[in-house]
């Protein structure tokens, strides 16, 4: 167990990969293939294939299939893959998971049940389904400002402690810092806590998370790995801080119309994918696109990159 549990390490920075879209809105694995490759090439430790930055919910079963085996495929082994997999009725997810392919992943993610809005103790009961049915480990991912409910510390340490072998970790988006520092303070060993909130990372790891499940790692995983690991070697590393506060800005205007809008305007910006998102999402507003244009030209100044290179 001990060798699994080091394949499938969260440390570092994890990139939710997002969905590249032609323009008739079909998957663009040409660009796909581009976004896998500039992250490996910028870095990344990980991959989060069909998780929320993939726009999955939009996505058929059969697109969201063919997307999970592509990526397994061009990636081929050459960083460690995670596969995204949420539903608010327990007994559909768990009736799914024994049918998919997972060759080529280490591990799945899973959102707190959205919509419905369970109880603790139905949240519990829905992760405990879904490590029993899954032949790999179980991420939890808790973000109530999608899903309308949050997971509380008890309940997510309550899963770790009686799941150690499946239930390795947790993607924390709820921005409650008393919340995650309590999981981090009782957190069993072997149990990763990761930041799903770039903007709060480097306060993250500096509490004892392993890393980030990073959005804008999709554009800038050299710049954003490299905070995410100076900061898990010394979370004082002055450079570490520097580049927080020049990505802060972008942050904030890649999220001001939600995700992956602001980051698809980016990417565009960047000739990595087109600026086309699936309804109900759309692109972003001409002054959101502006200022997404000009926080990345301040992030990416020569001087600056030659710090974060």
């Amino acid at each position: 167990m001990n060798d699994f549990m080091e394949r499938i390490s969260l440390r570092g920075m994890g990139v939710a990969l997002a969905t590249p879209f032609n323009d008739d809105f079909s998957v663009d694995f040409d660009a796909l293939a581009r976004l896998v490759d500039h992250q490996i090439e910028g870095g990344a430790d990980y991959l989060v294939v069909l998780a929320t930055t993939s726009e999955a919910v939009t996505l058929t079963c059969p697109e969201r299939n063919e997307v999970a085996r592509f990526v397994a495929c061009h990636v081929a082994g050459r960083i460690p893959l995670i596969m995204g997999m949420s539903d608010n009725c327990t007994a559909r997810i768990a009736g799914h998971i024994p049918e998919v392919d997972f060759t080529g992943y280490s591990a799945i993610l899973s959102v707190v049940p959205f919509y419905n809005k369970p109880s603790q103790e139905g949240i519990y009961r829905h992760f405990k389904a879904i490590a029993e049915a899954s032949p790999l480990p179980v991420v939890l991912y808790n973000v109530p400002s999608r899903t309308g409910k949050n997971m509380e510390a008890a309940t997510a340490l309550r899963l770790a402690n009686e799941f150690p072998d499946k239930i390795i970790g947790v993607k924390e988006a709820s921005g409650d810092m008393k919340q995650i520092a309590e999981i981090i303070a009782g957190k069993p060993d072997g149990f990763q806590v990761v930041s799903g909130d770039d903007a709060l990372t480097l306060r993250l790891i500096r509490m004892g998370a392993e890393g980030v499940i990073s959005v804008i790692g999709n554009a800038l995983p050299h710049v954003f790995g490299k905070l995410v690991h100076l900061a898990l070697d010394n979370f004082d590393n002055p450079i570490a801080n520097e580049i927080d506060q020049r990505l802060q800005p972008l942050d904030r205007a890649l999220f001001a119309e939600g995700n992956p809008s602001g980051l698809k305007c980016l990417l565009s910006h960047m000739g990595l994918a087109k600026d086309v998102l699936r309804l109900p999402l759309v692109p972003v507003s001409d002054m959101t696109r502006k200022d997404i244009a000009l926080a990345l030209a301040a992030v990416t100044k020569t001087e600056f990159l030659q710090n974060a290179n």
